[in-house]
């Protein structure tokens, strides 16, 4: 599922609109008449919304991405980053789960780079957000080894 801001809705529904009118793209001068957006703040939409793969955006024309995919609609950036850290922070937990060893620990250092270069791809800050967070609800604990530090999954 994809997090969009309302804003962003409303130029994705524009570019939905305008997509059979304009079959090589919309050119933002189009977008920003019709929908009365300073340039500035189309465009960057108009990046986050490509970001998103929601469309395609070059050359200053935007048109829809092939994919199709659910859309949620938040109303501002912040909770979008809400969504995703929650999201991210659930798949982070399911990432531990099938790493952990029998005895439910898994190094600190091998967590960390799972998070950071496996499939989730997290940033440093985002990694360690999401560590502390399921610290903080209990699901984590950190443990000290004679070999190293080690995390604990809590059942």
């Amino acid at each position: 599922m994809i997090n969009i801001t309302k804003n962003e809705e409303v130029v994705l529904n524009q570019i939905k609109i305008f997509n059979i009118e304009y079959p090589e793209g919309i050119p933002v001068d189009v977008l920003r008449n019709d929908l009365g957006f300073h340039e500035y703040d189309l465009i960057q939409i108009l990046d986050e919304l490509q970001d998103k793969e929601l469309i395609i955006f070059k050359d200053n024309k935007a048109s829809l991405s092939e994919s199709e995919k659910e859309i949620n609609t938040v109303d501002s950036k912040k909770d979008v980053e809400e969504l995703e850290l929650n999201m991210k922070e659930k798949e982070s937990y399911k990432l531990i789960q099938e790493l952990v060893d029998d005895k439910n620990l898994i190094s600190k250092y091998t967590l960390e780079g799972h998070l950071l270069y496996g499939d989730l791809k997290l940033t440093n800050f985002r990694m360690y957000h999401i560590i502390l967070s399921l610290q903080n609800k209990g699901l984590l604990k950190l443990i000290n080894k004679d070999d190293g530090e080690y995390y604990l999954l809590v059942n």
